[in-house]
């Protein structure tokens, strides 16, 4: 078989690599929950929301995702206000419908109330169409001593990184 080479842009990344451009990512979740499934979703956003977005200003600290009436809603995430909207600015701490097919809302979050886990959202991001996305995860909560496993593991591993970079 003949080697193929694949496609390259001017500055070497691939031509068919999709460009998103990632707006916050929510770290602190990896910490407190594991997480056993995600799922990419729309979400319903106002004008001044956008603006906002696209200059990089998000908090998803503090945000989860709630379901009500048939509907899941992204709550206590923080859009901070666009200067220039004035009079047609929005509320910077409201809820965000996410947009998710029935079937989609009927599996993941239907797990979500049965099993007592967590919708938390991941990451928001701007897709190759410049759609807003949410990364949504399925949660659920690390206990004390997970974290602190987890945290020794990390710092073997890093340890064994350090070793093996002083060899070469």
């Amino acid at each position: 078989m003949a080697n193929k080479k694949s496609k390259t842009s001017k500055k070497g990344q691939k031509a068919d690599a999709p460009k998103i451009r990632v707006i916050s990512e929510n770290r602190r979740a990896r910490h407190k929950f594991e997480v056993l499934e995600t799922l990419e979703c729309g979400i319903a956003l106002m004008g001044s929301e956008v603006k906002s977005l696209r200059n990089g200003h998000l908090s998803l600290n503090e945000a989860y995702g709630r379901i009500r009436n048939g509907e899941v809603w992204m709550v206590g995430s923080d859009i901070p206000e666009y200067p220039q909207a004035t009079l047609w600015n929005h509320a910077p701490k409201r809820p965000r419908k996410l947009l998710l097919h029935k079937s989609q809302i009927k599996k993941f979050a239907g797990q979500a109330t049965e099993k007592g886990l967590t919708l938390v959202p991941l990451q928001l991001f701007f897709n190759e169409r410049g759609l807003a996305k949410v990364v949504l995860g399925l949660c659920k909560g690390k206990k004390i001593y997970d974290k602190r496993e987890a945290l020794k593991k990390a710092d073997t591993q890093r340890g064994l990184q350090r070793a093996m970079r002083r060899r070469e």
